[in-house]
């Protein structure tokens, strides 16, 4: 690889890193090409991208980016990255569902916005919800009590109607 490709490398994985919510440096030792392949395939479903780069131009891109600069130190060995733009913790849950499966693959840290974790807290990141499970939850505490006004609305609409027939056959049998 010469300095311009090299160059290429660094700039885009540096853009890459300054425009995404979520980082995440995995461990893949030991695992294979089928298993690489299933995981790419389930992270391309989850809108995570994953690529392997050397330590040393992801290290130069996290530079440049000025960016992540915790996980400089991580950046040793067989390392890959994910990248999640959309949901920040499906890469975790992800990740922890292939480390059950196959017990190869480690977190080694992570960026979730602006907060930094190390893999050993895999598991409680893997727990949080996820965006679209928030909004789900956010939007039924809202429609919750709209959905108590109309019950409310509905039930003194019924005692009416109640009251109407009651006085109608009251004043039918008079």
């Amino acid at each position: 690889m010469n300095k311009t490709e090299k160059a290429e490398i660094i700039a885009t994985f540096a853009e890459k890193f300054e425009n995404t919510s979520s980082l995440y440096l995995i461990d893949y030792t030991g695992i294979t090409v089928e298993e690489v392949n299933q995981l790419r395939r389930e992270f391309r479903k989850s809108n995570v991208e994953y690529k392997i780069v050397k330590n040393t131009l992801a290290k130069r891109a996290i530079d440049v980016a000025k960016k992540f600069d915790k996980l400089k130190d991580y950046l040793v060995g067989m390392t890959s990255i994910a990248i999640s733009s959309d949901d920040p913790v499906a890469p975790a849950k992800i990740i922890k569902k292939y480390k059950e499966k196959f017990n190869k693959l480690d977190l080694k840290a992570c960026y979730i916005e602006s907060s930094f974790y190390e893999g050993s807290r895999l598991g409680e990141i893997a727990s949080l919800q996820t965006k679209p499970e928030i909004i789900a939850s956010i939007l039924g505490s809202l429609q919750s009590p709209i959905s108590g006004i109309v019950g409310t609305i509905n039930a003194v609409m019924r005692d009416l109607v109640g009251v109407i027939d009651a006085i109608a056959n009251k004043k039918e049998s008079n």
